[in-house]
């Protein structure tokens, strides 16, 4: 593998001696592990360099699939030689059980907050301050864009990284180092820099984590169609994101570091410009359009091209970032309150329209909400057509006092989703009336609409609602549930409409309606087949996927992970109580309590029912291999804690998985074994109170030799 990559990177393969010959007396493992040792170092540099190459010169020198094979090299060999394996590591960005808490960490340096304006003339009051602070001496500024993300602090210890915290309140934060190490862009050992005769190891560097635009707009889809409530702005996310105590739940979400601040003890710094380029030389991720600007001028012509040109960015900005470049001159001016005098932040103002509001209409989703549409004369804005925009629900509406007519003021910032924010009052038509919000649903069978305690929006509950069916079946046969070829959503409204699919338990029975199909419109017999052929393979979809389609409300295609993770067998996951669906990190109340209740509806278990004798897969493959019904690990639930040395964690649990058991991440009185390594946590002694029985490494060793799995 590794004559693929060595020309892309200009190094060539030294002349070696017979290894064989230096190493006589060596067994075959050890040889074998003297090998790998070689390759893991190689292979780590290797992984860096393309990460550098990635992710802080925006110049990827190899493909996807060949970095994938790198890194999963990486991983083999790791898991064969597991005592080979270091924290910087690019393998181990996620690790480590769910925290129960953050540890708070004290800035040594408070990370201040920055003044902010929306004028020229307070941006002129600035320079004018920061020439009387300076007494006359020449001073230029560094102008960097301002990403709208969260501030995080990263802590460098012989170029490894070791702590990582959140802003908090600028003089305390919280640890939040196994999260910002899911971050592919944070680099776990540095780049070798030498700064005036001096290599630059031990630091502090501080950035803003956020996401692009394209990844928050796809995880908005995903929370919409599990029925739940879309992030506002992909600032919201990032910063929700870093609060999540499971960094595995971290990992899953694409978040991005951009940095912009040094500091270290070895080494007097001079200027923030330099900074920025030594960054980049350390391997992190830097702005790439920040500048230098002599004169004010020049920062206004900087502050103009970015306020339009910030439409073709792939990630959000709200302004942008005013620093004196000299770090003398920066301390001379100092702090005034919690504000560097030193630096000042330009944010643009939201992008506004204002438009007439034709009408509301209401949107029933697979899961039987109704939210309200603005449906709106078209508008530009921000860089798009705007003719629709959710009104939310009707408590907004009736905020809003929103009137049929209205001239609305359309708002595009913060908020990416483009949203109705004011109306002009002035220029109300004299017939507008208040909107009351429908009683019915608009579907043909005029349900009426129920909104559950608590909660703010309106449901529509009758199982034959056209819609919702609708809906259910599109996303059932979408590409990342059951991904059924030609099953979109015009094919999906036409076999509604001809009474061929009422539930997704139909969609199995189409080849029994063959010749109804070539009686439909732009059917013929290839299309037939082709569609039939489509089903038939969507059965051997991942059990994981078929839950994602079953469209349980909140069950987005993470969580469906998550549970067929825990519960290999749906019916095993079917008969789990609320309690045993919270005890898997990540599954909160909301979730637990909708996955319950699906279960329990009897009108689903036809469905259930029918998809079963279809064959789809209602186990995953691990868990059909397994011998559920024999063996000393079948049907037992089983905790592991402290580190193994035969074994990573992630082995243990498929070994167990594989003989019909089931790992759990916590210790309750269902537990039937903990399975302890050395260091253990907190589990041993919770079950040691339980009475909870003790299996060492060496007993579940013994017991996977006399159990093997089928």
């Amino acid at each position: 593998m590794a004559a693929v990559f060595l020309p892309v990177l200009g190094l060539t393969r030294p002349t070696m001696p017979d290894q064989e010959s230096l190493f006589p007396e060596e067994s075959d493992r050890e040889r074998r592990r003297r090998k790998a040792e070689q390759r893991i170092r190689h292979l780590r540099e290797l992984i860096r360099l393309h990460d550098y190459y990635y992710y802080v010169e925006a110049q990827p020198r190899i493909s996807d699939r060949e970095y994938d094979a790198l890194f999963h090299e990486l991983q083999r060999l790791e898991a064969e030689f597991p005592e080979l394996v270091t924290p910087d590591s690019p393998t181990q960005r996620v690790g480590g059980e769910p925290l129960k808490e953050f540890a708070h960490v004290q800035h040594r340096i408070p990370m201040l907050s920055l003044d902010n304006t929306y004028s020229r003339e307070e941006l002129r009051e600035f320079d004018r301050r920061v020439r009387d602070g300076l007494r006359g001496e020449p001073y230029r500024y560094v102008a960097e864009l301002k990403y709208d993300g969260v501030s995080v602090s990263l802590h460098y210890r012989e170029g490894v990284f070791v702590l990582g915290a959140s802003r908090g309140d600028g003089l305390t934060g919280d640890d939040i180092t196994q999260n910002l190490r899911t971050i592919r862009g944070l680099p776990l050992r540095v780049q070798p820099v030498d700064y005036h005769g001096v290599s630059l190891t031990t630091f502090e560097v501080r950035g803003e984590v956020y996401l692009l635009l394209e990844d928050f707009h796809r995880i908005n889809r995903q929370r919409e169609e599990s029925g739940e409530r879309p992030f506002a702005n992909p600032r919201n996310l990032a910063a929700g994101t870093l609060k999540l105590l499971d960094p595995r739940e971290v990992a899953r979400r694409p978040l991005r570091l951009v940095c912009y601040y040094l500091l270290t003890d070895q080494v007097e710094l001079q200027f923030q410009s330099e900074n920025l380029r030594l960054l980049q030389r350390l391997g992190f991720p830097t702005d790439p359009h920040w500048t230098v600007c002599q004169t004010l001028e020049e920062v206004f012509a900087y502050i103009d091209h970015w306020e339009s040109a910030r439409e073709e960015l792939p990630f959000q900005i709200d302004g942008i970032v005013l620093k004196v470049d000299s770090l003398r001159q920066q301390q001379q001016l100092g702090t005034v309150a919690r504000a560097p005098r030193w630096a000042i932040a330009y944010k643009y103002e939201a992008k506004k329209a204002t438009t007439r509001l034709r009408a509301i209409t209401l949107q029933v989703g697979r899961t039987g909400k109704v939210t309200p549409v603005a449906e709106l004369e078209p508008v530009f804005l921000a860089g798009s057509t705007i003719s629709r925009a959710t009104l939310h629900n009707a408590d907004y509406i009736r905020k809003l006092d929103l009137r049929i007519g209205d001239t609305v003021i359309l708002e595009k910032g913060g908020e990416v989703i483009p949203k109705v924010s004011g109306v002009v009052r002035e220029r109300r038509p004299p017939e507008a009336v208040p909107y009351v919000f429908p009683s019915l649903c608009p579907c043909p069978k005029k349900q009426p609409l129920y909104r559950p305690p608590g909660e703010v929006d309106y449901y529509c509950d009758h199982p034959e609602c056209p819609w919702q069916i609708r809906r259910r079946i599109e996303h059932f046969a979408s590409r990342r549930a059951m991904d059924i070829e030609g099953l979109g959503e015009r094919t999906v409204d036409q076999l509604v409409r001809a009474g061929l699919l009422h539930t997704i338990a139909d969609i199995y029975d189409l080849h029994l309606h063959r010749d109804e199909l070539l009686q439909l419109e732009r059917w013929g017999e290839k299309s037939v087949e082709n569609l039939l052929t489509a089903i038939e393979a969507s059965k051997r979809r991942p059990y994981h996927r078929f839950l994602f389609g079953l469209g349980i409300r909140f069950v987005g295609e993470e969580v469906a992970k998550l549970l067929a993770t825990a519960f290999p067998r749906l019916e095993a996951l079917a008969q789990a109580s609320r309690e045993e669906l919270m005890r898997i990190p990540g599954i909160g109340e909301r979730i637990a309590d909708s996955v319950f209740r699906f279960f329990r509806d009897s009108r689903q278990w036809e469905i259930l029912e029918r998809l079963r004798r279809a064959g789809l897969p209602f186990a995953a493959e691990e868990a059909v291999r397994a011998t559920p019904a024999m063996g000393f690990f079948a049907g037992k639930t089983f905790v592991l804690t402290g580190e193994l040395a035969s074994m990573r964690r992630e082995q243990a649990r498929a070994e167990i998985e594989r003989r019909g058991g089931r790992v759990t991440d916590s210790v309750s009185r269902r537990t039937d074994y903990l399975i302890v390594g050395a260091h253990p946590g907190s589990k041993l002694r919770k079950a040691q109170e339980l009475g909870i029985q003790q299996l060492s490494e060496a007993e579940f060793l013994a017991l996977l030799a006399q159990h093997p799995a089928p």
